[in-house]
């Protein structure tokens, strides 16, 4: 274990070496750094690396959403602290934890997730990397199997692309492989799916492809609640996690109960969250899309007298399969939301579940609401045709209710 924090701790002072020039992504990442100086006053980060305009993010978050932080309310946090305090009152609870990533330190992170870390915990525990996933990621996935517990940081989930070895046959097999002698405790966090204006290469969503790697815990938070209490408890286990934020959800701002203010804190992974209740309807969703299921469940209340059920997934492995399908049983009708790709998707796995478990209780066929079969455009217009918003949702649970 010396000899991990020793490798980790050098790791640090190699920041500027020759492999950032080695890097493949070192060439499209180095402007970046120039456009991600922090906007606190923005309600999204302006420190996306291809992003200029916050008010473009802003955009993408539904009008409902925006205004939530107006309404009186006892207390709201946005994303961006509810992660900040996870990993900052886990690393106090257990000297294991540490955080390492491009920029995490004396950058405070891209995005600003770890803000104010290094001050507190020194660069021991808060370990700027060079540009090289795979290089990171593997001494993370190391780290773990010799009893540290790494939080690793990808500035997006696209570039985990570079560290997918690591992630899937390290990480999320050995814990299995050892008949679950040497566990393999890290988490890999990072933005993950809808974003704006920053591309093809930086806006796709993962959550399918982890969900369906045995081994592997899979979570994909929506509101700062869930955030808190998922990042703690995937710190905790013993299991390697994904977990998949959303860049456009960093500043946005949600109510948070006392009892989710407390340092001991956690959200079992694998259960889901019925956030609305209803008896008409079933909507799921996860991360992002939980804003456009939630507005279209308040516009279909109003315009059509219909009481949706919104569920909130919050894990996408395990899959809180009994929520989901006690759900189906009530209302009898169900649309699945997600910003990714409609081939082999959450929704369709979701869609295959409920044929399974539910299928006598259909009053119609399951609808999947998803990101266009497309390369992510940059055109803003292109763009936004090519994920999900609100109206969608709402004209899918109108098919399913044969409105």
């Amino acid at each position: 274990m010396a000899t991990a924090r020793s490798a980790l701790a050098s790791l640090a002072r190699v920041q500027g070496s020759s492999l950032r020039s080695l890097s493949t992504s070192a060439v499209s990442r180095q402007p970046s750094r120039l456009l991600a100086a922090a906007d606190k006053a923005s309600p999204v980060a302006s420190s996306s690396r291809l992003t200029t305009n916050p008010a473009a993010l802003t955009a993408f978050i539904p009008s409902t959403a925006r205004s939530a932080s107006t309404d009186a309310k006892p207390q709201e946090i946005t994303v961006r602290d509810a992660l900040n305090s996870a990993m900052e009152e886990e690393m106090l609870r257990d000297d294991k934890v540490f955080i390492l990533g491009e920029e995490v330190a004396r950058y405070n992170g891209a995005y600003k997730i770890t803000r104010g870390l290094l001050d507190k915990f020194g660069e021991k525990r808060v370990i700027d990397t060079p540009i090289t996933e795979s290089g990171f990621a593997g001494l993370a996935v190391g780290a773990a199997l010799s009893g540290l517990r790494p939080i690793c940081e990808f500035m997006t989930f696209n570039f985990a692309m570079q560290a997918i070895d690591q992630i899937i046959n390290s990480g999320a097999k050995t814990y299995y492989m050892s008949g679950g002698n040497v566990p393999c405790p890290v988490v890999f966090r990072g933005p993950n799916g809808a974003a704006a204006g920053v591309g093809a290469q930086h806006s796709q969503d993962y959550a399918a492809w982890y969900g369906q790697i045995p081994g592997l815990k899979t979570i994909s938070p929506w509101s700062a609640e869930d955030c808190r209490g998922l990042l703690k408890s995937a710190i905790r286990d013993p299991n390697a996690v994904v977990f998949l934020e959303n860049e456009i959800l960093y500043g946005q701002s949600f109510p948070i109960s006392q009892e989710a203010l407390s340092d001991d804190f956690t959200i079992p992974i694998g259960k889901a969250k019925i956030e609305r209740p209803g008896k008409d309807i079933t909507i799921v969703s996860h991360s992002i899309g939980m804003n456009y299921a939630m507005e279209a469940a308040e516009i279909l209340k109003k315009e059509e007298g219909v009481e949706a059920e919104v569920i909130n997934l919050r894990t996408i492995a395990p899959m809180d399969v009994d929520t989901i399908i006690d759900s189906v049983k009530k209302t009898n009708r169900i649309v699945t939301v997600e910003s990714g790709f409609p081939q082999f998707s959450v929704g369709a796995e979701i869609a295959a579940t409920v044929n399974d478990f539910a299928f006598d209780h259909l009053d119609a066929p399951v609808e999947r609401v998803t990101g266009a079969a497309v390369p992510t455009p940059y055109a803003q217009n292109l763009e936004k045709l090519s994920f999900p918003d609100t109206a969608i949702v709402v004209r899918a649970a109108k098919r399913a209710l044969y409105k």
